[in-house]
């Protein structure tokens, strides 16, 4: 089947900005006065709306603010990247460069919201490979429902037999896969192999590995 398109989750599959998040929810949580886990964090990354607020619900009771939390930690997440910049994953640059190079149309399907999406992608010289910004806040339910990859399809014209998803965790990688697209799942933070068996098409070990996905 020729692969047409490419689907790209964001935070940890492109930019390495999960580890941020790894570290800020949890000093998030202190700060109101909780306390989070690092499995539990790991639980956080893709989570889109309604399952979010919902699962901080089930952890911390009805009268924790969901909305402040996030806000107070998106205020952490902008200063370090003001601060540090931001990272991209190993051969990100690369295999954008290389399948702009075959016209294969290249797309996000993030929870990442468009503005900071786009605004990322801007900030480490990535946006101009992309065809089209595709985000979980632009359809009726997040990661990991698959609302946003049938969408993402829709946006590129796509078939989705002829898309492929490059996703990093687990609520990503059920996304992609009840979407019904081939799921490339590349691990970032934790190997939640057991969690996806048999959901992802390939698990590989860097984004450049998807040349040989693509060409055979």
């Amino acid at each position: 089947m020729e692969i047409k398109a490419v689907l790209f989750d964001l935070d940890g599959t492109l930019i390495d900005t999960e580890k941020i998040y790894q570290k800020i929810w949890p000093e998030t949580i202190e700060h109101f006065g909780y306390h989070m886990t690092r499995e539990q964090c790991l639980q956080l990354r893709s989570l889109g709306r309604p399952f979010a607020p919902l699962q901080f619900k089930e952890w911390y009771g009805d009268d924790f603010d969901y909305h402040e939390a996030r806000a107070y930690r998106k205020i952490l997440f902008e200063e370090i990247i003001a601060r540090d910049g931001i990272g991209l994953k190993v051969g990100a640059r690369e295999i954008l460069e290389w399948l702009k190079e075959r016209n294969i149309i290249i797309a996000t399907a993030t929870a990442t919201d468009e503005e900071r999406a786009t605004r990322y992608l801007e900030k480490v010289g990535l946006l101009s490979y992309f065809d089209k910004i595709c985000c979980a806040t632009m359809v009726k339910e997040g990661k990991p429902k698959p609302d946003v990859y049938l969408y993402a399809c829709e946006q590129v014209g796509v078939p989705k037999e002829n898309c492929i998803a490059v996703e990093d965790a687990p609520n990503g990688v059920r996304s992609a896969s009840s979407a019904g697209i081939k799921t490339i799942y590349i691990p970032d933070q934790n190997d939640d192999e057991e969690e996806v068996k048999g959901l992802y098409y390939r698990k590989l070990g860097s984004l450049l590995d998807l040349k040989n996905i693509i060409e055979n």
